[in-house]
């Protein structure tokens, strides 16, 4: 994994706006209609446009923006056998967000899970295996001819941590969490180590490590299923070095009231237990922004290093390139100016059919961040 030595590099969470076209073929897909054949095509050449648009805006780790999937989380449905249950997102949404004390916003929060009512959504109700390993070929396959000949620094492909999944996909099957947990992440095992092998870092989506304390009668309890979790993806991932590995840590992708967010610095022990290297936190928000101050007392180990959030995933404000710097600096300053790559809060395509920030205004954030890098880097190395 190339490490920020000479400059700060830039990437981001994962999943990018989908195009146009694309779009009502991926819903047909998950409606189990449409021609598989028309949106396999259609998939390929959207990971090309969103490369190209990548590298446009000077990122500098790339990925193929998760098109191919509904979602980050819900895609595994199509790859795992077991999860033939019927779910919800009104389930799903009470796990991770509790919005009491602001009536008049639970409103608004309502219209967004109505935007994505034509995802759909599971439940666990069989034992889990593996069954995807020509979508994850395929996924593979796209962005190797995406990427063939671009300039770019590193590439990278996205897939869920075993902790999100049994959040989205809730357990009807096994006797005990911590089974469904190990049977997920036994099975996940095989899609982790096809990335690898493929030559991407391995990006884990790991927002459960933040996400659902809110669901929570307490912090304790909180970090007992935290502590399930980091124990899963490790063990998922026991064959994969840790430098060609990152996480994505975040709180919900959603402009929210936040007031129920678990603090960083009440878990920042337990996210450091995870293998992967890499470590994304959401840094860029008004929640979440003053957490660079966690590193002042908390020391990053050997080996790892930080992907702040320096663009806000859920704004069609354009950060300024200076408040770019400006976080990226933050960061360098606490844990070394190698061990800081530049990134996004979240993805800005979590959920097909939920657009937060339209496309123009994404990728108009992204040039800000590689204008934001490359003054931080003048500081930095000067």
């Amino acid at each position: 994994m190339k490490r920020s030595t000479d400059r700060i590099l830039t990437t981001h969470a994962g999943s990018l706006p989908r195009p146009a076209e694309l779009l009502p073929l991926l819903l047909a897909q998950e409606a189990g209609e449409g021609d598989s054949a028309e949106f396999a095509a259609e998939v390929r050449g959207a990971v090309k446009e969103t490369v190209k648009k990548q590298l446009d805006a000077g990122v500098d780790v790339i990925n193929d923006g998760e098109v191919s999937k509904p979602s980050y989380a819900t895609y595994v449905k199509d790859r795992l056998t077991g999860f033939g249950g019927e779910g919800s997102i009104e389930e799903v949404a009470s796990s991770v967000a509790t919005l009491e004390g602001f009536p008049d916003y639970a409103e608004q929060w309502q219209a967004t899970m109505e935007s994505v009512s034509q995802i759909r959504f599971t439940t666990c109700d069989g034992p889990v295996s593996f069954v995807g390993q020509q979508a994850v070929q395929a996924d593979i396959d796209n962005l190797k001819a995406a990427v063939d000949g671009g300039a770019s620094a590193g590439t990278f492909m996205s897939s869920a941590g075993p902790g999100v999944i049994s959040v989205f996909s809730p357990n009807r099957y096994y006797s005990t969490e911590e089974e469904y947990l190990a049977a997920i992440a036994e099975a996940m095992r095989e899609e982790y180590e096809a990335i690898h092998h493929a030559g991407f870092v391995l990006q884990l989506d790991c927002p459960d490590f933040a996400m659902t304390a809110p669901g929570f009668d307490s912090l304790a309890a909180f970090r007992e299923q935290m502590q399930r979790s980091v124990e899963a993806l490790n063990h998922a991932v026991a064959n994969i070095p840790a430098e060609e590995m990152r996480i994505h840590v975040c709180w919900g992708n959603g402009e929210m009231p936040r007031t129920a967010d678990v603090e960083l610095k009440d878990i920042i022990d337990l996210i450091l237990q995870a293998k992967p290297a890499g470590i994304m936190l959401m840094a860029s928000n008004g929640r979440h922004e003053h957490e660079w101050r966690v590193f002042e007392d908390v020391k990053l180990p050997d080996g790892k290093y930080l992907i702040p959030g320096v663009l806000d995933s859920t704004s069609n404000v354009v950060e300024h390139p200076e408040v770019v710097a400006q976080r990226l600096e933050r960061y360098a300053r606490v844990v070394g100016r190698e061990n800081v790559m530049a990134g996004t809060d979240c993805g800005f395509g979590t959920v097909a059919g939920m657009q937060l920030v339209v496309a123009t205004v994404t990728w108009a954030k992204f040039r800000a961040m590689t204008e934001g890098a490359r003054l931080a880097t003048q500081r930095l190395w000067r």
